[in-house]
């Protein structure tokens, strides 16, 4: 019996292992580009940025905002650094994602527009534009990527508190979701004994 119990209790902790590390892949054309501005950092010497999904969260809700916006000179890769859009909703972009300003203040919104999103386009928009110099910094160690219609956005972020992009309650939400899913593999531990 204390065997069946313990079979029991290895497997549903298996299992929760596994659902837990399940990673969903994203489209292609975001993992492209972000293996693109890799290669391209890797060539300067520079490290890899880390897929930052919170930062590609952002990503994708800007993007969204842009779908219906044409191509026109004043916008894409032609926008000056730190004169990036700025959005009345940002804040409800923000809680979309659960962050806040205070973690996101450091990084960088990067748009990019280039009919049907051609991958070799795509990456020379960032590289050898005026975006390449926040794809140079160092400061930056994580990208989001986000996309609709012909638009393309790379969100850059940073190690520290101001740049990581990181959920607010995070903790507390981690925990209270790990609490409840112990407590659901424990009850049906027990009730298959």
């Amino acid at each position: 019996m204390a065997g069946m119990r313990n079979y029991l209790i290895l497997t549903s902790l298996l299992q929760s292992i596994f659902l837990i590390n399940h990673v969903v892949h994203c489209d292609d054309e975001k993992d492209n580009l972000l293996q693109g501005i890799n290669s391209y950092r890797a060539s300067l010497n520079l490290t890899a940025l880390t897929k930052n999904e919170n930062a590609g969260c952002l990503a994708d809700e800007i993007a969204g905002q842009f779908k219906s916006q044409p191509c026109t000179n004043t916008t894409g890769s032609n926008t000056v650094p730190g004169t990036e859009p700025q959005f009345s909703d940002y804040p409800d972009l923000l809680a979309k994602c659960h962050l806040n300003i205070s973690d996101t203040r450091d990084g960088v919104i990067m748009p990019a527009c280039v009919p049907n999103l051609v991958p070799s386009l795509v990456l020379t928009n960032f590289t050898k534009s005026l975006y390449s110099d926040n794809l140079n910094d160092t400061t930056y160690t994580g990208a989001g990527i986000g996309a609709e219609g012909n638009w393309i956005v790379v969100v850059l972020s940073t190690n520290t508190p101001g740049g990581s992009f990181a959920p607010y309650n995070a903790a507390s939400l981690v925990s209270a979701v790990g609490l409840i899913h112990w407590l659901f593999l424990l009850m049906v531990s027990f009730f298959l004994l």
